[in-house]
């Protein structure tokens, strides 16, 4: 029996889904999402706040304030409520209603901003108005994910060597690139170890993180507007960028096989297929991080009026009408998704 008296206590670390059932290709899926917070963001969330707290940055009576586009916004609400703390979100039009309302309802302030950066996205934006913030009032305390050395150091404690006791005989481990926190900490853990181990990072096609020209993107969580300063590329091998639809054809594949998980999942699967297609064979021991479910993405990602407006009605048909799309019966390097094969230059932020 367990027994928590805080939300932050709980998290299933080692569940996996062997999805060679469903994609025809050896790849295990580690479900980061069975927690209060509903993703892998709540390692990270709480690093931070616990460093914070030691070093006295974050004191009673302090306020936090952080820029996401949901999933830390949620981990942050959880741990703001449970500890006391008042929490203000900077948010953007990307940011999933359902996700919206949690962190409103876990009595965060939300607060979204609606003008573009130079970029096409709102990252720049959003840590715009976090700057003003913090400048405008000393309570105000901003863990800054994209540059905080304990949102990758939570990862290097706990779901790198959760995975390597898992799989003592990985080969290579898929993992998308948000903050960069997840993958950065993997990466590190697995280059510090004897065994080598591939760590691909997966991107979204219109993302700058990896050099790519900015474009617009629907599907929050992974992918940026501005390179996150937490990068070191000298740590991953390759890199893989998913065009949405691709991402969206997977979240709906998973979900008419009763897996139903979010969007950013959806981006490290479709990646992960792409580059054992072309890499990986029968003896491959795969294993992808899935880093939430697929509640808060209903409105969105698989809402078929939202699938129309947002890729037309040929994307709409195909992953919303509950039958598999035929490409799903295909050798999976089919997919069409580019691939960046490493490794990669380490570069200088």
């Amino acid at each position: 029996m367990t027994v928590i008296s805080t939300p932050e206590q709980f998290n299933t670390d080692d569940l996996y889904v062997d999805l060679a059932g469903t994609v025809d290709r050896s790849l295990y899926l580690k479900c980061e999402g069975f927690n209060f917070a509903g993703s892998v963001k709540l390692k990270a969330a709480l690093g931070m706040v616990a460093e914070a707290e030691r070093s006295g940055r974050l004191r009673p009576g302090s306020v936090l304030v952080e820029s996401s586009s949901g999933n830390l916004g949620v981990a942050l609400a959880v741990i703001a409520a449970s500890r006391g703390y008042r929490f203000v979100c900077v948010t953007d039009p990307r940011c999933n209603p359902t996700t919206h309302r949690m962190m409103e309802a876990l009595g965060a302030e939300v607060r979204v901003v609606d003008v573009p950066d130079a970029a096409g996205g709102y990252l720049a934006t959003r840590i715009a108005l976090v700057e003003s913030l913090v400048e405008s009032d000393e309570r105000y305390v901003w863990l800054n994910q994209y540059a905080n050395p304990d949102n990758w150091g939570a990862h290097v404690t706990s779901t790198g060597p959760e995975i390597e006791a898992a799989f003592p005989q990985l080969d290579v481990l898929f993992v998308g690139a948000g903050t960069t926190g997840t993958l950065m900490g993997c990466a590190r853990y697995f280059h510090a170890r004897p065994r080598r181990v591939r760590v691909v990072a997966v991107d979204s096609v219109g993302s700058v993180t990896f050099g790519q020209r900015p474009t617009p993107r629907m599907i929050p969580g992974l992918g940026t507007s501005v390179r996150p300063a937490l990068l070191d590329e000298s740590y991953v091998d390759d890199v893989v960028h998913v065009a949405e639809p691709d991402t969206l054809e997977i979240c709906h594949l998973l979900a008419r096989r009763g897996f139903l998980f979010g969007g950013s999942t959806g981006t490290v699967v479709a990646g992960a297929l792409a580059w054992l297609g072309r890499h990986g064979d029968e003896t491959t021991t795969a294993v992808a991080l899935a880093p939430d479910l697929g509640e808060r993405y209903v409105d969105t990602v698989y809402r078929p009026s939202w699938l129309r407006e947002h890729f037309g009605d040929a994307v709409a048909a195909g992953a919303g009408n509950g039958v598999p799309d035929p490409r799903s019966a295909e050798p999976l390097p089919a997919l069409d998704i580019p691939v960046v094969e490493g490794p990669l230059p380490a570069r200088s932020l």
